[in-house]
């Protein structure tokens, strides 16, 4: 029973006080998932130690898991197939050429400032590689950028996390004593992305089926509901089969809100169920991630790291993600990418569920090193979040790429 009832009181502490704080952030304009991460610096074990969830619980990566797929799949019905076209080419190399940039970079930097091995200072770079999904999601309901900017950053940050992981395995093989298999790699790789493709295809098809007004539309009063259960099942089967689940979860979520584009349209009504229904579920799932992931900053680990980490995030954000951005859309001449977008583009990196993640699992592996890797993500996490999220929306005003009041679906 105790443990219940300390299980209801971290969970009201988490959405009475993120309910205060995301009220407090909306006049300044501050990204909400910054105002919980702070929040859950102060109740967590650094300041009041009201609530307290190792990194390596199953309840907590369960919550980062489970928010994140929810996030990825509201996030991709807001992404319009047509943009895609256009810009397929620089989401491509985004999120194969520019996570190995990033790796690489942010891995020289390890390896000159703390003197570590190459593998190891590569994989402090492959865990940090991804773009977050559940940080940029959230930043652009608030801050309305052009269409073409916000989806293809979306896009990147939710296609991403099959690189980083698995970069992050073939290196974490290699730390371990294995060697590097470049050829295993690339197909491990290729078939996670393809086979979670394919999985978000299939689900989101059938679920536009089962809700359509056009189509068999047996449940088109649930709609909701059969929308939360595509976007589990799609993570849920993906994982099982070896593939990327979040990818699989944002391309059901893609299909999902494409409905005119393939001629089964859904009744008014069952539209304003899914917004309404949608915008509360990511709400609670962004409050339970990021004041968790703020209660699990380890303090004295970042103290112990603190300058080489600073120098190394500095470096993560200024010369890295700049660096990747560059090497993959000059390539993409279709896009037609003005120099403002792409410097948008360059200052727009969050780091936060997918990096915390491979942080927590490594730590759990007893991975020598793993301290110098869990200081150095929360660093990033942390800095990412509460600088580059918070100004995302005075950068955009500054570059001019600020878009419509309301996300539109074509350029």
């Amino acid at each position: 029973m105790d443990s219940w009832q300390h299980a209801w009181t971290a969970l009201v502490i988490i959405f009475v006080g993120g309910l205060i704080v995301g009220k407090l952030s909306e006049k300044p304009r501050i990204p909400d998932v910054a105002a919980y991460l702070v929040y859950g610096i102060i109740i967590g074990p650094a300041v009041l130690n009201l609530l307290s969830e190792p990194s390596q619980s199953n309840v907590n990566q369960f919550i980062l898991n489970f928010g994140a797929t929810l996030i990825l799949f509201e996030g991709g019905r807001g992404v319009s197939l047509s943009v895609l076209r256009r810009v397929w080419v620089s989401i491509s190399l985004l999120v194969t050429l520019g996570v190995f940039v990033s790796t690489f970079v942010v891995g020289l930097a390890v390896h000159l400032l703390l003197g570590t091995p190459w593998v190891f200072s590569l994989l402090v770079g492959a865990v940090i590689a991804s773009t977050d999904p559940a940080t940029l999601i959230p930043v652009f309901r608030r801050v309305y950028v052009l269409p073409i900017l916000r989806q293809t950053v979306e896009s990147e940050s939710a296609f991403n996390d099959a690189t980083g992981t698995v970069l992050t395995m073939t290196l974490l093989a290699a730390t371990t004593g294995g060697s590097i298999h470049v050829g295993t790699a690339v197909v491990t790789f290729v078939s996670s992305a393809v086979l979670g493709l394919l999985i978000g295809i299939v689900l989101g098809l059938i679920a536009l089926i089962l809700i359509s007004r056009k189509a068999w539309g047996l449940f088109h009063e649930y709609g909701s509901f059969v929308l939360l259960i595509t976007a589990i099942s799609s993570y849920q089967l993906a994982s099982t089969l070896h593939a990327s689940g979040f990818m699989a979860a944002f391309v059901a979520g893609i299909v999902a809100g494409n409905a005119q584009t393939f001629k089964w349209t859904l009744a008014s009504h069952t539209t304003d169920n899914i917004m309404h229904f949608g915008n509360a579920m990511t709400l609670m799932m962004r409050m339970l991630i990021f004041v968790l992931l703020g209660t699990q900053v380890n303090f004295t680990v970042v103290h112990q790291y603190l300058w080489a980490g600073l120098l190394i995030v500095a470096v993560f954000m200024l010369i890295a993600r700049p660096a990747s951005v560059l090497s993959s859309v000059l390539f993409d001449r279709r896009a037609a990418w003005q120099g403002r977008e792409v410097t948008f583009m360059c200052w727009v990196r969050e780091t936060g569920v997918i990096p915390a993640a491979l942080s927590g699992m490594l730590v759990a592996k007893g991975v020598k090193g793993a301290d110098v890797i869990s200081a150095i993500t929360f660093m990033a996490i942390l800095l990412t979040i509460l600088i580059q999220a918070s100004t995302t929306g005075v950068v955009a005003k500054w570059l001019g790429v600020l878009g419509p009041s309301q996300p539109q679906e074509e350029v």
